[in-house]
């Protein structure tokens, strides 16, 4: 599933933006809900999901204690 979305925590990726969790939540919200771009009756959700995914995938990248690298 998604395997679009690239891995965002270190070794993979150095330099995450805002950007990057947005895509890859943008992504992710398109695969579960079957739109790539909803319906003007649905966008409201369809953003609304994408904000709250990547608030998740922020605070998860922020509390990995990666081990072994450096």
């Amino acid at each position: 599933m998604c395997r679009n979305i690239k891995t965002l925590r270190p070794p993979y990726a150095e330099a995450v933006t805002g950007e990057d969790t947005r895509a890859a939540a943008r992504q992710y919200v398109r695969k579960v809900s079957g739109f790539r771009e909803p319906a003007a009756h649905n966008a409201e959700a369809f953003e609304r999901a994408v904000d709250r995914v990547a608030a998740a995938t922020d605070e998860l990248l922020g509390a990995l204690v990666v081990r072994g690298n450096g």
